[in-house]
């Protein structure tokens, strides 16, 4: 069994991801649901003042934090190499940061960028709308199991 700080760590890392899991389920489950149910120039209002406010300290230290923690599970784990759960920790830590915040970077924020230079009510934002909202919303699931099964993983590396 994990012992000692990398037990702590490991903890940390199961918290982490467990609470990004759950606020991208909360996107993938109804707020772009309920964004998509807007007229479109009130949808891309709305989702570029989330975008606005997910910047903010509070949720970076969410995101971010996370992200950190399993880098730092990910090199220790192959610096002490674990007798007990280092697959589940490197597979942990993999899907994190690969499915969650590469997801992010490469697919969710290009498409933030793209809808915060349009004026809502322009008929470019309005026609992108539907397109934004069914391809954010497909990559954050793929972020929502990554950041699931990653919080699994750690889970199972302390049992």
């Amino acid at each position: 069994m994990i012992e000692g700080p990398y037990f702590v760590l490991t903890v940390v890392g199961v918290l982490g991801t467990g609470l990004v899991a759950g606020a991208f389920c909360a996107f993938s489950t109804f707020v772009m649901r309920g964004l998509a149910a807007l007229p479109p120039a009130q949808g891309v209002a709305a989702m570029q003042a989330i975008n606005v406010t997910a910047l903010m300290p509070a949720f970076m230290l969410v995101f971010l934090g996370p992200t950190v923690v399993c880098a730092v599970i990910a090199v220790v784990t192959f610096v002490l190499w674990p007798d007990e759960g280092t697959v589940e920790l490197l597979v942990g830590s993999a899907l994190y940061l690969f499915g969650c915040f590469g997801v992010t970077i490469a697919a969710n924020v290009p498409r933030n960028n793209k809808l915060a230079g349009m004026d809502p009510g322009s008929q470019e934002a309005i026609a992108y709308w539907p397109t934004y909202v069914s391809e954010w919303s497909r990559w954050n699931h793929i972020r929502t199991v990554a950041a699931s099964a990653g919080t699994i993983s750690y889970v199972l590396a302390l049992t």
